[in-house]
């Protein structure tokens, strides 16, 4: 049921969606938004009127599922071939002729609330933990859903999922957090995101969030990011194992559209500066599966803390995707072929609260 006090303006399919999610044959998305009249920051700070963007695939007659994307990302990152093409479709472990899919654009992203709406640095700094309390407000005042089978996510909604499980571990049958860790931001995964940051706030062209046009270096750091932090050493070799083809791919990367905004792109790297799950993992009742890959250069599998934090789970498992010339690093949890028979096994077997 969806509760009075939603503004919501459904769409059609997204137009830029890939033909190859299309034939999965599942539902087409639609589009709302949910207006939160005052929102509270866990500094202290409140803002009126956030909107929180969503898209919805199936009914809410069926299961509900809650995905959560990436860093900088929106719903649409899940539109594809070869996630949606692989999960949503009729007989795929999501098929949303049964699962009712919810997908919000995090707050600070996509079509939801965020900086470059007009307040620029000004916006109050957010966390995870303030994304989370956006996206549980959302489900449950504004579309009415006080129990989902479902909780996934990737990367920063990996993270997200985390929290999830901990902060409200009633709502959900099952956990999984995908790409991620719930330890402490350290390593060369935080060390690399205060570079990333400090890249655009030491550019002149910056000028304290009230540029004119994006900072040069803005484009640069993302580049470098990516190149440094996804895609997998066994990935690289079999798409750029010469120098041609590495130069190439770099000067790709470089040349290609960017769109992005500064102040979105430094709040969302900022704001998982405190992140810290291990704080409520004894309080996780849903089944959880973590699902992570062997070459993720920014959790990588060796350091053990996975083994060691997941001991506190009382229902927990990890299920690690070996590295090979077909994964991504970072970015394999993207490919659902490599792990939607475990997602399937998972669900198929775990009790409903």
């Amino acid at each position: 049921m969806i509760a009075r006090n939603v503004f919501t303006v459904f769409a059609g399919a997204f137009l830029t969606m890939s033909c190859a999610a299309l034939a999965a044959d599942y539902p087409p998305p639609r589009q709302g938004d949910w207006i939160a009249p005052e929102f509270k920051f866990h500094s202290g700070e409140t803002l009126k009127n956030v909107k929180i963007h969503y898209t919805m695939i199936g009914e809410p007659s069926g299961q509900p599922v809650l995905l959560l994307h990436g860093t900088y990302g929106s719903a649409a990152n899940f539109l594809t071939a070869d996630f949606a093409g692989e999960l949503f479709g009729a007989g795929q472990p999501l098929d949303a002729s049964k699962f009712y899919l919810i997908i919000p654009d995090a707050l600070g992203s996509g079509k939801s609330t965020k900086p470059s709406d007009g307040l620029r640095a000004k916006f109050p700094k957010y966390d995870y933990d303030d994304m989370v309390e956006a996206q549980y407000r959302l489900v449950t005042e504004g579309l009415g859903v006080k129990h989902a089978r479902l909780v996934i996510g990737n990367s920063m909604g990996g993270m997200q999922a985390w929290l999830w499980a901990g902060s409200h571990p009633d709502f959900m049958d099952v956990t999984v957090p995908m790409a991620s860790q719930p330890t402490e931001m350290a390593g060369r995964n935080w060390a690399m995101r205060r570079l990333l940051v400090e890249s655009v706030r030491t550019d002149p062209d910056w000028k304290n969030g009230d540029y004119a046009e994006q900072p040069k270096l803005f484009r640069f750091a993302s580049t470098m990011f990516g190149l440094a932090t996804s895609g997998g050493t066994l990935g690289y070799q079999q798409i750029a194992g010469t120098h041609e083809k590495s130069d190439k791919l770099a000067l790709d990367r470089l040349n290609a559209p960017f769109n992005a905004d500064a102040n979105d792109f430094m709040y969302q790297w900022e704001s998982s500066a405190d992140y810290d799950a291990t704080r409520n993992l004894e309080k996780v009742t849903s089944v959880l599966l973590a699902i992570n890959a062997a070459d993720d250069e920014r959790n990588p599998p060796e350091i053990g803390v996975m083994e060691r934090e997941l001991k506190k789970v009382k229902n927990g498992a990890l299920h690690i995707i070996p590295a090979s010339p077909d994964t991504r690093g970072h970015g394999t949890t993207n490919m659902a072929k490599l792990w939607k028979a475990r997602l399937q096994e998972v669900l198929e077997k775990a009790p409903y609260k």
